[in-house]
């Protein structure tokens, strides 16, 4: 069984692979769009959450080449959400995974439309991956559209933006509700995409779900503490904004310690999820293990 960072190595050449075929090459026309959307897609990534699509697909008995489409299209709404999220009017960052920020790049205008663009282009991939007996394509569009709308990702961050300034007066119960949409939804259905890849029985797709909120929750945890703990030129975006923008994170309501302790026992709720699958879940296990240890 090949190593964690040699199977993370294989999958994400396999995305990447998979999103240079599914994207308008750069010098189509306009070649302005298609090139900013391919700067921020091919910036860096480590493509967490199509790979754990990937690992969800093996651990319900499925394969790469009916889980790939939907990993790419998780990707490319990943980086829209990002895009949208370094812009001026939101968290305005001038970094992202060590590069500069679309939108110092390009200019708002086409950093706005290449973030539109590969939230659009997300549906055409998932409407052109392969239906499965219990999963058709319908059900396969309406998990993006309801992950990617106003209830969920753009919930949270909404939320986000109305916490501002507000730091320390938020509860934990509004703060998860923030991180609930902001982060752990999409990393569910990257998850969730994986099993109905597979045809997953409807028990096993509700474990792959509490699994990916659990990891979703947990990986915002160790997010917060990082942006305490790490430099900029670490995390690879800029470090202590939240702090500067007066925003609730889980080290400022809870304490650093606690936080961590926090991490390891949502965690913890993932591995217990993952029961159901046996020595087929393994490779979830390894990658949320890797994800609680990470530190960048």
């Amino acid at each position: 069984m090949k190593t964690l960072k040699a199977y993370l190595s294989e999958k994400q050449k396999w995305v990447d692979r998979e999103l240079r075929q599914r994207l308008p090459a750069a010098n189509a026309s306009p070649a302005t769009i298609h090139q900013a959307m391919r700067y921020s897609i091919f910036a860096g990534g480590k493509r967490l959450r199509p790979i754990l699509c990937l690992a969800a697909a093996e651990a319900c008995g499925g394969g790469d080449e009916d889980a790939l489409p939907l990993a790419a299209a998780v990707e490319c709404l990943h980086t829209y959400s990002l895009i949208h999220d370094d812009l001026p009017c939101m968290d305005d960052d001038d970094f992202r995974r060590g590069n500069p920020t679309s939108h110092k790049k390009y200019g708002e205008g086409i950093a706005v439309l290449a973030g539109d663009a590969l939230l659009t282009i997300a549906f055409e991939m998932v409407a052109n991956a392969a239906p499965q007996p219990r999963y058709g394509t319908a059900v396969m569009v309406r998990e993006l559209a309801e992950t990617s709308g106003s209830r969920k990702l753009i919930a949270g961050q909404v939320l986000d933006l109305e916490g501002e300034g507000k730091g320390a007066s938020l509860t934990l119960a509004q703060l998860k509700r923030i991180h609930m949409g902001k982060t752990a939804s999409l990393l569910t259905t990257s998850i969730r995409y994986g099993g109905m890849s597979a045809n997953a029985t409807p028990k096993k797709l509700e474990a792959l779900t509490v699994f990916g909120q659990s990891l979703g929750l947990a990986f915002q945890v160790i997010d917060d503490i990082l942006d305490v703990t790490q430099t900029s030129e670490k995390l690879g975006k800029s470090a202590g904004k939240d702090e500067a923008a007066d925003k609730a994170t889980y080290p400022s309501l809870m304490g650093l310690e606690k936080s961590k302790l926090e991490a390891q026992r949502l965690t913890a709720k993932a591995m217990q999820a993952l029961k159901l699958f046996g020595k087929r879940g393994q490779r979830l296990r390894e990658i949320a293990d890797y994800l609680l240890a990470r530190d960048y």
